[in-house]
Order: structure tokens, then sequence, then C-alpha cells
């Protein structure tokens, strides 16, 4: 039975990745994904600036248009700069590797939480199961948007506060998802031969239940890291996000819409550009998952 299920959960990842090569859409998603991923990444080898380092800014450089030189005429802004003097290119570099990073990183840890608390919901039943599942419809009944602005007016502004505000709204849909399909699967039978075998309740959840949940929370995952890209982005715009000193797209954002009645227009247009590529590539990318891990929309 084990190697039944081993079989078939190759076939299923098999087909996954079969699948996917054959959606264009998708993998124009992924390749966009990945190079505005390596992108980041390599932000202090490829740009000629570290937007964070105050030194390296030059006030009289300020608000210059895509093209333009800098002032002692070494290198060009080829996007421009924004009203602190800062190279948008690299500052939309840096600004992407922060935004992932707060999209990704909490992402990962809530499906980890989430997941954790659903399949303890399941297993455990009764009155644990009641309790943790009344508490996740109780987070999940607020406007997130405005939770957030609450939590973070009181924590104040910072990375590892905003991933830790996203997590805390964000476990729940994971938690939720995981309880449902844990308890699908606590009713086949190789789980109740693994009880009839006398093998522990921690076995069974992380060996047995959680492979066959993985499915539906890789697609929720996928698109919670646009979401929590989305909100944090959301955020750094009101003024309640990452701080100045290290801007994300939706600062940069924030910090040109100022200047759009001047017609200085790239220093907001240029990182709204680059996250709604982001977002979009990853929608693309979830979307596709979802529908080859969905059994009802196969054929």
């Amino acid at each position: 039975m084990s190697a039944a299920r081993t079989f078939d959960e190759r076939s299923l990842w098999w087909r996954v990745g079969a699948d996917f090569l054959q959606s264009r859409v998708a993998l124009a998603g992924l390749a966009v994904l990945v190079l505005l991923a390596l992108a980041a990444l390599c932000a202090p080898w490829i740009t000629p600036q570290n937007p964070y380092d105050l030194t390296q800014l030059d006030v009289l450089d300020a608000r210059l248009k895509p093209g333009s030189l800098n002032g002692e005429g070494t290198h060009t802004y080829w996007l421009g700069t924004d009203g602190q003097g800062r190279d948008l290119y690299s500052a939309i570099l840096y600004g992407l590797r922060i935004s992932l990073l707060v999209g990704v990183g909490s992402a990962v840890v809530a499906a980890v939480l989430g997941t954790l608390v659903g399949l303890v919901a399941a297993y455990a039943g009764g009155r644990v199961d009641a309790l943790l599942m009344r508490l996740v419809d109780l987070l999940l009944s607020f406007p997130t948007i405005l939770m957030a602005l609450m939590i973070l007016a009181y924590m104040g502004k910072g990375i590892g506060n905003v991933v830790l505000t996203l997590v805390l709204l964000e476990w729940a849909y994971y938690a939720r998802t995981a309880r449902g399909q844990a308890l699908v699967e606590a009713r086949r039978e190789y789980v109740e031969a693994a009880r009839g075998q006398g093998i522990p309740p921690w076995r069974i959840l992380t060996g047995h239940i959680l492979p066959n949940c993985l499915p539906p929370l890789l697609v929720i995952g996928a698109l919670q890291v646009a979401r929590a890209i989305t909100l944090e982005a959301t955020l750094s715009f009101l003024g309640l996000g990452v701080p100045i000193t290290e801007p994300s797209l939706g600062l940069l954002i924030s910090n040109g819409y100022q200047y759009l009645l001047s017609n200085e227009y790239w220093i907001s247009f240029f990182p709204g550009l680059a996250l709604l590529a982001t977002i979009v590539a990853i929608n693309l990318v979830g979307d596709q998952l979802r529908d080859v891990l969905n059994p009802r929309l196969q054929k």
C-alpha cells in the first residue's frame, strides 16, 4: 500500500510538471518570476548604486529623467532618479528584494503554522477542533487590511513587524484548508491500517496525511505570496510598512506619488510596473497549479 501511494504521488507530480510545461502562459509567468527573483538576488552586483547607503546619494541628482547622466557624468540613470537622488533601477531591484522577502517569508511561516493547526484540529477532533476552528473563523471575519493597519500602528514600522503581521493574518487560510483535506484523508483505509499497526499519531500526521494535503496547500501558498506582496506594498504606501531607509516597491511608489502632478511620472511608474509584473507572474503560476491539482478541473 505504501508503494502504491508513493507511485500515485510520483504520478501526480509528473503530471503537474507535464501539464505545466504545456501552458505557455504559465511558463511565461514562471520565466518572468525567475528573472525578477534572480535580478533581485544579484542586485548588489548588477546595480551602480546602493540606494540604502545615504553616502552614495546626491540631492543634485534628484528627479532626473530616464536616460540622464549623473552629475559627474560617470554613469546613466536608465530609469531616472527619485526625489532623494536614488537611481530608480537600483532602488527597484533592492526594493524587490524586500517585497519578495516579506511575501515569501510570511507565506512560508504562515503555511507551516496554519498547516500544523489544521492537522492537529482534524486529528484531535472534539473540543480541540471546535476551539481552533472558531479561532480561525474569528480571524477570517475581520477585514485583513484593517487588522494589519491596527497591528502595525501599535507595533510600528519594520520588516520583521510586517512579516509577523502578515503571518498572524494569513495562517488561518492554510489551517482551514489543511483541516478539510486532513478530515478526508483520515477516513482513508491506509490511515486506519497505520493506526491498527500502532504507528504514533505524529508519524501518521507527518508521514501519511500531510503528503496528501500538500497539493491544495501549494496552490494557496503560491497565491498567498502574491497577496502578501500586495498587502505589504499597500501598507508601505500608507506609511505603516517598511522603514523609509529601506524602501520596498510600495514605498517607492508612495515616494513618487507626490510628483505625479508635476509630470515626473517615472518615479512611481517604474516601481509600479515592477510590482505589477511580480504579482501577475506569481498569479499565473498559482493559477496553473490550481488548474492542474484540482481534480474537478481535470478532463
